[in-house]
């Protein structure tokens, strides 16, 4: 099926975010169906003030006060009454549930659902996930209120972003996101990559596999328009991480190969004040995640962080000669057109990531283990062809290319400090290897979820079973 895009026929925060600094997930269970097809009856029509409204991707061109969305589970499915027969015409990901697949996905060890927190650590009750965006704790409280009226809140997750739009770890983030062809997205505006077709992230459009269509479950107006998530809560090491920088500058300040990474005079190259050991630090950062913490791409400008003139965040690709190393996650999870072994899957795999941090601030001055991560949602059209590809294929195995087949991604792959290297590039085309990475991210809860249509969830709350 194909048919012309219709924003108003979508849920928000899909093909573009909404801008909004904090949000509060809602954790819920159906224990009364009746109760829950009403609300979703009144969350369309908006003709109950005591019911919050869905919002859809049309209806905002500033920041909203407030933007409810929902998104359901295979077991929310169930609850809600679609019948065994379109159950069956869900992909086998979405219905095995994320949980399910987690040694495909990377999730054992401290990340195995068996130490997940509650309630992920019972996947079966969580029927929906429900997203408040809302800059108000008022707000956020005063919805959270409603929803409970219709549903069992079995949990509920705060995030919010971080000062400079960084990430825990101290980088600046969602930098690079897919593109998509007629949306107007301001945040989209220096993005000068490639346009990503529709669908990428939705069901019913081509996507960028020569006539090929993701399927679409049963009947058309459950499936057409919607999305598949993976909704993670990603615990994150800050204080491991920043350990780890300083380990592998001391080891590199040992090594007989030094002046290839960081030649004599360099550090103040690399920024403003450094010390030989700060800048090693922050080429070790760079070169694992493929850019600077400060956002700018290590491809572009290997040397410093602080090029002049100024070099796009976004416009490059990587070759067979490239600085940046072929195992930094950035590179691992967008191969962009750079050599692989598929070369078929370079931008096949693309995923919409919409993310915002838990958890207190982290001080790299004054660290401490106070839990902190990232609340992620990664959101394709197939969940298979998607996430798990990049994640089991490109992110924990390194298939995409034989210099980094068995090893896993230095940041968000499962690592061990026993088996774990990481190859870092020099400036003569050398290598210097890293060991000893323990894992920086664990899981701590998620679950594979369903982001209807405005259409499915009508045709949802019309269900008579």
């Amino acid at each position: 099926m194909s048919a012309e895009f219709d924003p108003n026929a979508i849920q928000g925060n899909i093909v573009r975010g909404y801008g909004i600094h904090h949000v509060r997930y809602l954790m819920l269970e159906v224990t009364d169906r009746k109760a829950a097809r009403e609300f979703l009856v009144a969350s369309l029509n908006g003709e109950n003030p005591n019911v919050p409204i869905i919002q859809r991707e049309t209806e905002w061109e500033e920041n909203p006060e407030v933007c409810f969305n929902i998104s359901l589970t295979f077991p929310g499915l169930q609850a809600l009454g679609v019948s065994k027969k379109n159950l069956a015409t869900f992909p086998i990901e979405f219905r095995d549930g994320m949980a399910s697949r987690a040694l495909k996905i990377g999730d054992f060890g401290d990340s195995a659902p068996t130490k997940w927190a509650p309630p992920f650590d019972e996947p079966d009750r969580i029927h929906l996930i429900a997203s408040i965006y809302s800059d108000s704790e008022e707000h956020l409280d005063k919805v959270q209120t409603q929803v409970a009226e219709a549903f069992n809140i079995l949990g509920t997750r705060d995030g919010r972003d971080l000062a400079k739009s960084k990430v825990v770890f101290g980088y600046v983030d969602s930098i690079s996101q897919p593109k998509f062809k007629g949306i107007h997205d301001k945040s989209q505006n220096k993005n000068d990559e490639l346009l990503d077709p529709l669908g990428t992230i939705l069901l019913g459009y081509p996507t960028r596999m020569e006539g090929v269509y993701f399927g679409i479950p049963s009947p058309s107006e459950l499936g057409f328009n919607g999305s598949f998530n993976a909704f993670r809560v990603l615990s994150q090491d800050a204080s491991g991480f920043e350990n780890f920088l300083t380990e592998a500058a001391e080891f590199l300040l040992k090594h007989p190969n030094l002046k290839d990474v960081l030649p004599p005079g360099g550090a103040r190259q690399v920024g403003k004040g450094f010390s030989r050991k700060t800048a090693l630090r922050e080429i070790v950062a760079a070169q694992i995640v493929g850019r600077w913490r400060n956002g700018v791409p290590y491809e572009l400008s290997p040397d410093t962080m602080e090029p002049d003139p100024k070099v796009s965040l976004t416009n490059f690709d990587y070759n067979r000669n490239s600085r940046c190393p072929v195992g930094a996650h950035m590179r691992r999870c967008n191969p962009r057109g750079g050599p692989i072994v598929q070369r078929v899957a370079n931008l096949t795999r693309r995923i919409v990531r919409r993310g915002m941090s838990y958890g207190p601030d982290f001080d790299p001055k004054n660290p401490d283990d106070r839990e902190r991560g990232l609340l992620g949602n990664f959101l394709g059209a197939n969940l298979g062809a998607q996430f798990e590809a990049v994640m089991y294929d490109w992110l924990n195995l390194g298939l995409q290319h034989p210099d980094i087949t068995g090893s896993n991604d230095p940041l968000l792959g499962a690592n061990s400090v026993d088996t774990s290297w990481f190859d870092m590039t020099t400036r003569t085309g050398g290598k210097i290897r890293l060991h000893g990475l323990p894992r920086f991210v664990v899981c701590r809860g998620g679950a594979y979820t369903f982001l209807p249509s405005i259409a499915a969830i009508n045709y949802l709350s019309q269900l008579k079973n």
